[in-house]
């Protein structure tokens, strides 16, 4: 295999489509101290370079950090990562990835990552991986499906940037799909084409912004009415405190979720947003601090 240079694969560099797969359950099990209580614990299984880092718990053992790591950095035409999470009732769990998903240049295969996670009565997630880079000339597909059951909670999200524009490189050729699913209850669509100057620079679109992302909160019950409020209200307090104020907005497209969307030039600010609002929403929704994982500091 060719050096990566400058943080990128040549496309001709990988010969063979590479399919990975990684199954990740969060439990409880008694914690070593009887104070404590229960202890959410990780168990996976995976195929392919594709995997966990060691559990963390900055907040206490009922709450178990993980970070996902891909080793080849991104995907090609062809290859697939497979994405399956579990969330037994009482557990907590919370994954996140040392840093930018990619998705590079094709020679005309799809690369598609799939994500499905099951969340049980009493169980919570957080799936917080940081943004999907589609590079210029990439055919990407990015699906994600949250089942719930009724009780389980899930604290989400999903950033996607078109193209390097720090590095000159805007997003000009290619196709990035999105499917993002709470079965019953929400769907979104999206498909992002580099001919498509409608969308991506259309005062009704993306209006020349290349960054896009979306944060929700949902459950496998329909939320009252009162901490559906609460969750809208305390998202908008941030947003009306926030530079990208006139670009991003909260509403609730159904009684189990609300949703945040924002578009941003570039990811940071958008993330920064979103990473705000997501510790609003942990602190209104679940009486929680807005601790982020230690590897976003890094």
């Amino acid at each position: 295999m060719e050096p990566i240079v400058g943080g990128r694969v040549p496309v001709h560099s990988l010969p063979m489509p590479w399919h990975a797969s990684l199954q990740l359950d969060y439990r409880t099990q008694s914690a070593a101290s009887p104070a404590s209580g229960t202890r959410t614990v990780a168990h996976f299984l995976h195929d392919g370079p594709l995997r966990i880092l060691q559990s963390l718990y900055p907040e206490g053992d009922g709450i178990c950090h993980n970070v996902l790591v891909h080793p080849p950095g991104g995907l090609v035409g062809g290859d697939t990562l497979d994405i399956r999470l579990n969330v037994a009732s009482g557990a907590h769990g919370l994954v996140t990835t040392p840093g930018a998903s990619r998705f590079y240049r094709s020679e005309g295969e799809i690369a598609l990552q799939r994500t499905r996670a099951r969340i049980a009565d009493g169980g919570r997630l957080e799936w917080l991986p940081l943004e999907a880079l589609a590079y210029s000339g990439c055919l990407a597909r990015n699906e994600a499906v949250f089942d719930l059951a009724p009780g389980g909670e899930l604290i989400g999200w999903d950033v996607t940037a078109l193209g390097l524009p720090h590095a000159g490189e805007p997003f000009v050729a290619g196709e990035f799909r999105q499917q993002l699913e709470i079965p019953g209850a929400w769907l979104e669509r999206a498909r992002i084409a580099a001919e498509d100057a409608r969308l991506l620079d259309g005062p009704l679109g993306l209006a020349g912004h290349r960054c896009i992302g979306t944060l929700f909160f949902a459950a496998g019950t329909p939320l009252t009415r009162e901490r559906r409020e609460r969750a809208l209200d305390a998202a908008r307090a941030v947003i009306e405190g926030h530079a990208l104020l006139e670009d991003a907005g909260a509403t609730a497209p159904h009684e189990r979720v609300v949703v945040v969307r924002v578009i941003a030039p570039v990811v940071e600010p958008a993330m920064d947003l979103l990473r705000r609002v997501r510790g609003a929403w942990r602190d209104a929704l679940w009486q929680l601090p807005a601790t982020a994982p230690r590897i976003w500091a890094m």
